[in-house]
């Protein structure tokens, strides 16, 4: 009986030392992450699921890199190729492709296009939208 009372007093010491050792880990969590230096900006997105090899997408790829260079730090332009990430045309509902997806600043889906979209098209939604 008595090497049983050690032997449970043991085990206690042991999980008391390990949550012990937990909590003090929990109370200190700002030592283990890098400083912060800048706040992440969130802009408007404009996401585009296309292919590569589909033509009217590789007529959208002219207007998409000047949309990313006319409007950086405003609007954030990005492409996928759905036929070589098949998971991302489910993930994103797509049933043709070029599709256009316009998302407000919270990264709420706003508007959705499909087919080529021009670019005097495109600026004309993001003003309807209040995006641009």
């Amino acid at each position: 009986m008595q090497m049983r009372s050690k032997l449970a007093i043991a085990v206690l010491l042991i999980l008391a030392g390990t949550t012990l050792g937990m909590e003090a880990a929990k109370s200190k969590p700002e030592a283990k992450k890098p400083p912060k230096t800048e706040q992440a900006v969130v802009i408007p997105r404009l996401l585009d699921l296309g292919a590569d090899r589909c033509i009217p997408c590789k007529m959208m790829q002219p207007i998409l890199e000047e949309l990313r260079k006319e409007y950086r730090g405003k609007l954030q332009v990005d492409f996928i190729d759905v036929w070589k990430n098949q998971a991302e045309a489910e993930r994103y509902h797509v049933r043709a492709i070029p599709t256009q997806i316009f998302y407000d600043k919270g990264g709420k889906e706003v508007f959705r296009h499909e087919g080529f979209y021009s670019k005097e098209a495109i600026l004309a939604k993001l003003s309807e939208l209040g995006l641009k």
